[in-house]
């Protein structure tokens, strides 16, 4: 006659529910883990594609032959930049030597808060291109500092800035048309223009000033 099991005594039950816990959070842990990095050169690469293109619309890869992403260097939070904090520039360069730079800028006056823009500038000081990467303006009213939405498809209002030097020409000139400038503006919609305008002029200002970091050698 075989004798009854002896039962499992709370303490040892608690003990041994506690390792099988363990396992299965280290083993879920681990697998976590290894589809992350499984697909981290995935996501990242994601990433850099999505930059590039957006890159791209100021500055096309046919003007360079560096690694663009790779090729960059931090700028400190400046009021010229209407940053607050650092963020990054990135140097293109064709055969070793330095052509343009592309980095980011802010508008903090904008009508309905900031502006956040993306600046290419050659190495003579040439603004290559510039967009709007973010902004909160009036749908409609605002819509044209941004290409896609701009109703002059054949020249979208941004593309002003294409080929102007901010610190080889007046500052009269860098204002709408309303107030004596250059630029021209959308009727009723004057606040927004007058932030953008503002902003790209100190920032290429902010290049000409720092030319040799912008444009350094290998």
């Amino acid at each position: 006659m075989t004798s009854a099991a002896k039962p499992i005594s709370a303490p040892k039950m608690a003990v041994r529910t506690a390792i099988i816990l363990l396992f299965f959070v280290i083993a879920f842990t681990g697998l976590l883990s290894g589809v992350y990095l499984g697909t981290l050169s995935t996501i990242e690469a994601a990433a850099s594609e999505e930059k590039m293109k957006l890159i791209d619309e100021v500055l096309p890869r046919a003007s360079y032959d560096n690694a663009l992403l790779k090729d960059s260097f931090e700028l400190p939070a400046s009021p010229a930049l209407g940053q607050d904090e650092a963020s990054r520039a990135y140097r293109a360069r064709l055969q070793g030597q330095p052509r343009a730079a592309v980095f980011e800028a802010v508008a903090p006056d904008g009508y309905a808060g900031k502006i956040r823009l993306l600046i290419a500038i050659d190495v003579n000081g040439t603004l290559l291109g510039v967009r709007v990467t973010q902004h909160k303006e009036t749908p409609g009213l605002g819509d044209y500092i941004e290409p896609k939405k701009d109703k002059n498809k054949e020249r979208p209002w941004i593309t002003q800035f294409d080929g102007l030097q901010a610190a080889h020409s007046e500052a009269r000139e860098w204002k709408v048309r309303k107030d004596g400038g250059r630029f021209d503006s959308v009727a009723g919609a004057t606040v927004t223009p007058r932030a953008i305008i503002k902003a790209v002029r100190k920032a290429a200002q902010y290049v000409e000033a720092n030319h040799a970091t912008f444009f350094a050698s290998e």
